[in-house]
């Protein structure tokens, strides 16, 4: 079963191959959301300051039953933090928010402040300035475990050339329509783990006839089988739901997609509008200058 199997991370430690991702849900449902999936199994939980539901999530971790240790959690640090001293501030407010003694691992959530999400400002000095922070963090016993989110290989390399400790993941979009293989290559050439978030493309897969039909030749569902295509890249998906129903449906996919199918998902069109969600940044929109644009914009979708 999925959520019985790990992945090794470069510093020795185990992540969950599957995780729940927590984006839109709102902080006064996610400690449900989080005893829910704990309930069906999951060890694994992706959080962020940007979500807003640090607090909701943190009090799921706390009352779920669960022993803290065999929980993975994961936050990320505001992507315009770029000085040392805001991070390190961020850091222990988020410990704070959570009523967490510790993070099992944290992420820088871009390298660019949103407003300047895929500029030619890469903002070198500002990730090491935050890097830094983060390091100290670890070396304190804050953070089990340090890595990024949306680094391109030259934001990488910069990371690599100048940190002290090598990030453990890159958390990016990929999926059917959008999988970045020369990243992900290049993540795999260092031992950086990728962490794949959005695997069902934010629902636009759901309404592809093509993916339709090779699901029901496997017998699953459309996010099993997106699921499963990030798990077989080597990857590790975290579909995001407060649905007990979903997250029992997307850790059901002990199947195997065959060579010939793979192959045919890897070159499946890439998605060019994500609907209502094309203007965050991540799927190709601009955010405000004072970043400002969140997901509370919009309508909640499970």
């Amino acid at each position: 079963m999925i959520l019985n199997e790990t992945y090794k991370l470069s510093n020795g430690m185990q992540i969950p191959k599957l995780g729940l991702g927590t984006w839109e849900i709102p902080d006064e449902q996610a400690a449900q959301a989080v005893k829910s999936a704990v309930n069906l199994g999951y060890r694994h939980i992706d959080t962020a300051q940007g979500y807003e539901n640090e607090r909701g999530v943190g009090e799921g971790v706390r009352t779920c039953g669960i022993a803290r240790e065999n929980i993975f959690v994961t936050t990320k640090l505001q992507a315009f933090f770029k000085t040392y001293d805001e991070a390190q501030k961020a850091i222990d407010n988020s410990l704070l928010l959570s009523g967490l003694d510790y993070f099992d691992l944290m992420i820088i959530h871009a390298p660019q402040p949103w407003a300047d999400f895929h500029t030619d400002k890469h903002f070198f000095e500002g990730n090491l300035e935050a890097w830094r922070a983060l390091e100290e963090a670890q070396t304190a016993g804050k953070l089990k475990a340090i890595g990024v989110s949306n680094f391109e290989k030259i934001d990488l390399e910069n990371i690599l050339k100048n940190g002290k400790v090598k990030p453990v993941v890159n958390q990016i979009l990929c999926h059917i329509g959008n999988t970045p293989f020369d990243l992900i290559d290049y993540c795999k050439e260092n031992n950086i783990l990728v962490e794949a978030y959005s695997p069902v493309a934010h629902g636009e897969m759901l309404k592809n006839e093509k993916i339709a039909e090779m699901a029901a030749r496997y017998d699953v569902s459309i996010p099993q089988l997106c699921i499963r295509y990030c798990l077989q890249l080597g990857t590790l998906p975290l579909p995001k739901t407060a649905n007990p129903e979903h997250m029992k449906n997307n850790a059901e996919v002990d199947f195997e997609i065959s060579h010939a199918d793979m192959e045919v998902l890897k070159s499946v069109e890439k998605i060019k509008n994500y609907g209502d969600f094309s203007v965050f940044p991540v799927f190709g929109g601009k955010m405000a200058d004072d970043g400002s644009c969140t997901a509370r914009d919009f309508p909640h979708k499970a």
